[in-house]
């Protein structure tokens, strides 16, 4: 591990808290990739200048995070970062990318279905009208799933392929096929996960799934997509930028 840390002994915020912000930092920002090892508490100690219970503080924080895990006769390893996701119209796939997580896609299915109820409401046509719907697992750094994603289309918007999928995200396919994205429509919430979700994203059954619905909409108010997504709480979180009003 080699990085730089900066501790300010004359700071009011506590040692181990400095530290623990800057690791995460770190990961955050792929600098410390999954797999890393942090190497021995005394070490790091020693190389900072602190104590090592101001250091093995520091990465219970971490651990307790999920970011960081002890193994026994291996040391203290990054596991992975968690992903925040800013509330507003962009696609999962480019947030990844921004975030250095090296985003990939497994797309479970492409086909025509008849739009449900709830589908054909968000897109703004009769129930049981043709769309697309396509089925994806996001992954990051290649192997690690942090959401699936569910997402209807208008038939007439664009043709998708498997390999097109698997190459990019779904509104770089859209912006490419003419669409401008212009508005989303969101909800957001909360969900135990079945065994099927569990399995998929791996995680346990009853784990805790953050869920998603969002109908985009194109610059001449018509819905162009709606999607209906989960995401790991353990890898991924909402962030909303509040204005307080004068």
């Amino acid at each position: 591990m080699d990085l730089t840390f900066s501790i300010d002994r004359g700071s009011p915020v506590p040692l181990y808290f400095q530290l623990s912000q800057q690791l995460e930092a770190a990961i955050e920002h792929g600098e410390l990739l999954p797999g890393t090892l942090l190497g021995n508490e005394i070490d790091l100690a020693g190389r900072l200048g602190l104590s090592r219970p101001t250091v093995r503080q520091a990465i219970q924080v971490l651990v307790d995070k999920g970011l960081l895990v002890r193994r026994r006769g291996v040391g203290t390893q990054v596991v992975h970062s968690r992903v925040r996701r800013p509330l507003e119209l962009s696609s999962l796939y480019d947030d990844l990318e921004s975030a250095g997580q090296r985003p990939a896609t497994r797309v479970l299915s492409i086909e025509e279905t008849e739009a449900p109820a709830e589908v054909a409401a968000a897109l703004g046509l009769a129930e049981g009208t043709p769309v697309r719907r396509v089925e994806r697992l996001r992954l990051t750094h290649g192997e690690d799933p942090i959401a699936r994603l569910r997402n209807y289309l208008p038939l007439d918007l664009l043709t998708l392929t498997h390999a097109d999928l698997e190459a990019t995200g779904l509104y770089r396919l859209m912006r490419a096929a003419g669409t401008t994205l212009h508005s989303a429509r969101q909800s957001i919430g909360a969900k135990a996960a079945t065994a099927t979700e569990a399995a998929a994203l791996a995680e346990e059954p009853g784990a805790p799934l953050l869920t998603m619905q969002r109908t985009a909409f194109d610059d001449t108010g018509r819905a162009v997509e709606y999607g209906t997504h989960l995401y790991r709480a353990s890898r991924y979180a909402f962030e909303l930028q509040l204005l307080i009003r004068p």
